[in-house]
């Protein structure tokens, strides 16, 4: 599990664009977000109760509602409006790019840590990857509002927090009881959102309903799970590294299931990527952390 718990989930994460792209025009992101958070929410919550686990009190509990907020509800909510603004989605996912960096450095200023020459070197070259890999959009004269923008560079910095969030005490709590009150978080925030929004649109189509399963089981369930396990057992900016992998990927299966070309630049920059990825991630002695609360 601990070997194949990265590759499964970039995987996972990856197709979140692919669900993106295929709701389009057809229901409000924020509103798709709200059935997805709040369904993973009960079925979690479920499993927990099942598993008769104890659950977060206090000032735990509600970390983990901020700790849902950050790190799915702003996150993901922000990314979806950003792109149904009008922003590309390569743009989106070049602006994605900076939160790995940016981890490492939190994490330092934060826990003490300072991140080792080769993870440094890992992601340099991985975001050399994703350049290549998103490129073509950018370039192609593809307009930036700044709302839409200035979305994405929220959505970057709600993933951020989060994920460092999930390193303080609230890693003591069990996965199911922890995901339940993460996710409840969440589609709070996005429920908030589609008021703010003001758009109730939601199409009940074989598409749409398809694309809300695999995002409560494969995303939510799956892909949101593997994030946290992963943060709680290492690195946090080894962790979110890996997140380099997810637009060249979500290019690929872009091309596998919509016909969108995939260029040579394109695949280079998925290779480069990947061999950043996998250097980022290889162990290698790092100082002691401080402690956090």
């Amino acid at each position: 599990m601990t070997r194949l718990a990265p590759a499964l989930f970039v995987l996972l994460w990856s197709t979140g664009f692919i669900v993106a792209r295929a709701i389009a025009g057809h229901t409000a992101p924020a509103l798709f977000l709200t059935a997805r958070f709040a369904l993973a929410a009960l079925l979690l919550a479920a499993l927990a109760r099942l598993a008769r686990v104890a659950w977060p009190r206090g000032r735990r509990l509600a970390g983990h509602l901020a700790a849902g907020a950050l790190l799915h509800g702003f996150y993901l909510t922000a990314s979806y409006q950003a792109v149904a603004l009008g922003l590309s989605p390569g743009v989106m996912a070049l602006i994605g790019s900076l939160q790995p960096p940016l981890t490492a450095l939190l994490a330092m200023a934060l826990y003490g840590r300072k991140p080792g020459k080769r993870l440094v070197a890992g992601m340099a070259a991985a975001l050399g990857g994703v350049l290549l890999a998103v490129w073509p959009g950018p370039t192609a004269g593809i307009a930036m509002p700044l709302l839409p923008l200035g979305l994405a560079f929220c959505a970057m910095a709600s993933i951020t927090a989060g994920t460092l969030l999930q390193q303080t005490t609230l890693a003591a709590a069990d996965l199911r009881a922890a995901g339940a009150l993460q996710h409840a978080g969440a589609a709070l925030v996005a429920f908030l959102l589609t008021i703010i929004c003001g758009d109730w649109r939601f199409a009940p189509s074989a598409t749409v309903l398809g694309a809300l399963g695999w995002s409560v089981a494969g995303l939510s369930l799956g892909g949101a799970g593997l994030l946290v396990w992963l943060v709680r057992r290492g690195e946090a900016a080894g962790t979110v590294s890996l997140l380099f992998l997810a637009p060249p990927l979500a290019a690929l299966q872009a091309w596998l299931y919509f016909g969108t070309p995939v260029g040579r630049l394109q695949l280079a920059g998925f290779t480069l990527a990947l061999g950043g990825v996998i250097a980022a991630r290889r162990k290698e002695r790092v100082s002691p952390r401080r402690g956090f609360p």
